[in-house]
């Protein structure tokens, strides 16, 4: 079932149960009232992705049916950064994937072959909260650096980037050759 689906199903259900509850909605505007049903939805479904999330279920983009990974790509790691609702990071065994939005969606992808430089910084108080950043730098014309903002486990995290990177590279033999 498509997002979509699911938006008409859960908008019928609240108006019906509306209609059921006896109370009188005559004296708020159609047009009001078709605002407040929107957002409520959209709350309810943003609670429903987080809930599924936090139980390690599939999040909404599975349900849609939008599968983000292809056949032959493995998912690596996968988070949010800290206290965030709206942008979503993936590490596969082809890319580094930076998802925006919650509703509507935008999406970054940056090619492990094209990573030249990983590092990650961590301030005092990220170090107590067990978060940092970890930077990219790669030869991506759209995204030439990145910063991936309040990953939790932060050296974990750079460790399995720094491997995945490694292992496309051996998988495309391709070599980085320095000057000195």
């Amino acid at each position: 079932m498509s997002i979509e689906q699911i938006k008409i199903q859960a908008r019928e259900r609240i108006w019906k149960s509306i209609a059921q509850s006896g109370q009188s909605i005559s004296s708020i505007p159609q047009e009001e009232l078709e605002t407040l049903i929107n957002a409520i939805l959209d709350g309810v479904l943003v609670l429903i992705d987080e809930s599924l999330e936090d139980a390690g279920l599939p999040g909404r983009q599975d349900i849609a049916g939008d599968s983000l990974l292809q056949s032959d790509e493995q998912l690596l790691w996968e988070g949010r950064p800290f206290l965030s609702v709206f942008t979503h990071y993936q590490i596969t065994s082809e890319r580094v994937r930076i998802i925006h939005g919650v509703l509507g969606r935008s999406r970054d992808d940056i090619e492990l072959i094209r990573i030249q430089d990983i590092d990650f910084e961590q301030s005092l108080t990220e170090r107590a909260l067990g978060i940092g950043d970890i930077m990219i730098r790669s030869a991506d014309p759209s995204l030439p650096e990145t910063r991936l903002n309040n990953i939790k486990n932060p050296t974990e995290v750079h460790e399995i980037l720094r491997r995945a990177m490694l292992n496309a590279r051996k998988r495309f033999r391709y070599s980085v050759q320095e000057e000195m």
